[in-house]
């Protein structure tokens, strides 16, 4: 029996959110600041300029 937990969410958190959380967030994975995400930063970054675009009137 598989007894691993899904997952069902991955967030890009900074230090500043994890404090917030708390004691209760137990999972934590550091990347490491090797530009290894940058292309996905720019691509979130970008997708959500996009989006305040499109709900201007």
């Amino acid at each position: 029996m598989d007894t691993r937990d899904d997952i069902v969410a991955i967030g890009l958190l900074t230090q500043n959110d994890i404090q917030r959380l708390g004691d209760s967030f137990s999972r934590l994975f550091p990347l490491p600041r090797d530009g290894a995400f940058e292309d996905l930063i720019k691509a979130i970054d970008e997708a959500d300029r996009e989006r305040e675009q499109r709900s201007k009137p």
